[in-house]
């Protein structure tokens, strides 16, 4: 967050620096139209965003219409007059989404959990597959016999005797202690 409005900042003061701020401000409104500036915004720059953190942008969502305009000049009076429907209306001129609506899932956990599961078992057909075509078969020596061999044969030559397995080999009764 703190890179982008950096980013911002830089790039906004290298566009005035460069092209002058009348320049800089004529390429603003170019993209805003004649939609109403009525903060600071968020980085700086008369932008729109629908945001939780912070609920307040700097420019209407939409340019002014005459009924918008006289629907705010009917505000500047007694709400109380208002309808619902030009609440709503006055709303919908300065904003585009609710918080409700911001705050509504928006179902992409669904394709984010679809794609790791893709990628998953795309990944087990891949070990699959080299297990199958690769990989030679596993040595005869991982058999149980092979391993009760190899261990017989680790105490009969007392490998260890201190920490390892011979030390926990009873020799005088030919069982584990």
């Amino acid at each position: 967050m703190a890179n982008v409005n950096l980013a911002s900042v830089v790039l906004r003061n290298a566009l005035r620096a460069k092209i002058g701020t009348r320049q800089s401000h004529d390429m603003i409104s170019q993209k805003i139209g004649k939609r109403e500036v009525v903060g600071h915004g968020w980085n700086g720059l008369p932008v729109y965003a629908d945001r939780v953190d912070y609920p307040m942008p700097a420019i209407r969502f939409r340019e002014a219409t005459r009924d918008v305009l006289a629907l705010r000049e009917k505000e500047k009076g007694d709400w109380k007059k208002l309808s619902v429907q030009e609440k709503k209306a006055l709303y919908r001129a300065s904003f585009c989404q609710t918080f409700a609506e911001m705050k509504h899932p928006t179902g992409e956990w669904k394709a984010c959990l679809g794609a790791a599961l893709i990628a998953t078992s795309m990944s087990l057909i891949g070990m699959m597959l080299l297990k199958a075509f690769v990989y030679d078969p596993i040595p005869e020596t991982f058999d149980e016999e092979h391993q009760k061999a190899q261990l017989k044969r680790m105490l009969d030559l007392n490998i260890n005797p201190i920490h390892g397995v011979s030390s926990k080999w009873d020799y005088d009764n030919n069982k584990w202690k």
